[in-house]
This record gives structure tokens, C-alpha cells and sequence, in this order.
């Protein structure tokens, strides 16, 4: 079973991360499992076409997370929480790891590498949240935190935990993210202009991912605080500018003018990276060889396609 020719499974493959992770895997040479829920979408065809082998399964079903998982070598997880008009179902996403690592343990697979956030398990130390300022963050660190202490203690042979920080791909406008209101219409956030963000290149998670997979040992018990590029607001914004042709500014608003000019309600949470930050750093891959993806290079990679 953990054997060079066994498979990966690797969940998320038609997403972000995990999209990366069967990417690099497949570039290494290394066989992909796709969990998928529906085989005949657009999504899972395409990573079909990696070469990649199509399991048909659903996170909240153990069952078919047991069967997906026999006979893998290693299993890459990476959960999104449901959000509707209710909210954000994070105790669905603590559901879903918990029946992704006991499925895979029960499978009797050796390894299990799990992608997180940056500072998941160390938040209740920072100032202030004895007394309740960054109530708000725990619903969703407290979440990814449960899926990490579940992961330590399963009793998996080698285990590697990835802690990115925030995803360069928020800066795409096609997210109306940052550019609620396009380019033209300036970045808007409340994010500080001398904020520093722990920028992550999502295919840096997929490199990272694949690293571990194939080098377990070195990387078993590695809490990889993962961050591509360590950069102030200011210094972002003078990138974005080079890659789009466009003169743009830090943004300097407060949640109400933030909130006026588009913002979604998801950038509340940035006043926690004005006040705390994300723990993640540069300097801690490129410790462990992986190759890393700078802001720059990042930006004109992508942002001139998409703008």
C-alpha cells in the first residue's frame, strides 16, 4: 500500500488546493485519486484528464471516504465549510474532516497530509482574545483547529500539516473580493496600508503538498506555517500596479467606508490581520526545498489575464 504505484487520494481536486496538489503530484509522476462527488461535471472531467483515476464519494459519508481510500498511499485533505443564507456551516466542515481522517485511518492508509490556516491553534494567545475582541474568529479557527488536534492524534505512521496564510488569489478581481468594484475602482478592504500579509500562491500548497507525499519521512510531523511572499499593503499595491498598468493605492478605510464601497462580509476578518497578522513565513519552505512562487511573479502571471 505504500508503494510507489499506489495512489494519492486526494480530495478538493476540482478546488483551489487541492486542484494544485493533483497537478503537482502528477508533474512528480505520483498517481491521483480525485474524490468527486459527481464524476460527469466539468470539474472532476478535468482533472480526469491528468491522468487522473475518478472515485465517486461525498466527505459526509464515511463510507464511501473508507472505499475511496483503500489501498492509497497517502490521502491529501483540505475541507471548505457550506455557506448559504444561514451562514457558514463550520461544524459540517468539522464533520468532514473527522470523517476523512477516520476513513482513512480505517483504510489502514500510512499517510495523511492536511492544509489548514495560518495561525489555526495558536489564536487564543494573542492579545485580547481572553477578553473577547476577536470573538468573531473563533467560529472559523476554532473549526480548523478541531481538524488539526483530530489529525495528531489518529495514530497515522506519518502525518504533515500545511498552514498557508492569505491566498494570492484574493487579489483576482474576477473574486470582487478586493475589487468590488473592478480595478478601476481601487482595492477595497480594511486592511492598513502598512499591513504585512502572508501571501500564499496556492500552487506553492499543491508543491508543498507533493513534497511531503513524496519525502514523507523528512516531512512527517511538519506544522508547515506556509507563506510565499511577505509583503505590506503598500508594497502590494505597487505590484498590482506594474502588473496591471494601472496606478493603485493602499487601501486607508474604515469598516464603514469599506463596507460602503462593496466590501463583502467576509473582509470584516481583516481587521484581525491588522491587529495579529498570520504567523506564516517565507523563510520556513524554503527551509524544507520547496520552491516558492514571489507576489510579483505571481501577479504578472495572473492578474494581466484576468484584469
Amino acid at each position: 500500500m505504500s508503494t510507489d504505484s499506489a495512489p494519492v487520494l486526494v480530495t478538493g481536486a476540482t478546488g483551489r488546493q487541492g486542484g494544485a496538489t493533483a497537478r503537482a503530484l502528477r508533474a512528480a509522476g505520483v498517481p491521483v485519486r480525485a474524490l468527486v462527488r459527481d464524476p460527469a461535471s466539468a470539474g472532476a472531467k478535468a482533472v480526469e484528464a491528468l491522468g487522473s483515476e475518478l472515485v465517486t464519494g461525498d466527505l459526509h459519508d464515511r463510507a464511501s471516504v473508507v472505499r475511496a481510500a483503500e489501498g492509497a498511499r497517502a490521502v491529501f485533505s483540505v475541507q471548505m465549510p457550506a455557506m448559504d443564507a444561514e451562514g457558514v456551516d463550520f461544524e459540517g466542515e468539522v464533520a468532514q474532516g473527522t470523517n476523512l481522517i477516520e476513513g482513512a485511518k480505517a483504510a489502514g492508509v500510512p499517510q495523511f497530509v492536511h492544509t489548514s490556516v495560518s495561525g489555526a491553534g495558536r489564536h487564543t494567545s494573542v492579545p485580547g482574545w481572553a477578553e473577547g475582541r476577536w470573538s468573531f474568529m473563533e467560529p472559523a479557527l476554532g473549526a480548523k483547529t478541531a481538524i488539526q488536534d483530530r489529525l495528531r492524534e489518529a495514530g497515522f505512521a506519518r502525518w504533515t500539516l500545511l498552514k498557508p496564510g492569505f491566498f494570492m488569489d484574493n487579489f483576482l478581481p474576477s473574486m470582487a473580493y478586493l475589487f468590488p468594484r473592478g480595478v478601476d475602482g481601487g482595492l477595497v478592504s480594511v486592511l492598513r496600508p502598512e499591513t504585512r500579509l502572508s501571501l500564499t500562491a496556492v500552487d506553492d500548497i499543491g508543491a508543498a503538498a507533493a513534497a511531503a507525499i513524496t519525502d514523507p519521512e523528512r516531512f512527517d510531523r511538519v506544522e508547515l506555517e506556509l507563506a510565499s511572499d511577505y509583503l505590506s499593503m503598500t508594497e502590494i499595491a505597487a505590484v498590482l500596479s506594474r502588473a496591471l498598468g494601472t496606478a493603485l493605492s493602499a487601501p486607508d478605510m474604515t469598516m464603514e467606508e469599506a463596507e460602503a464601497a462593496g466590501m463583502p462580509p467576509m473582509g470584516a476578518s481583516h481587521a484581525w490581520l491588522n491587529a495579529v497578522g498570520q504567523p506564516a513565513r517565507p523563510q520556513y519552505a524554503r527551509d524544507l526545498g520547496i520552491r516558492l512562487t514571489g507576489f510579483e511573479e505571481w501577479a504578472k502571471k495572473h492578474m494581466r489575464a484576468d484584469a
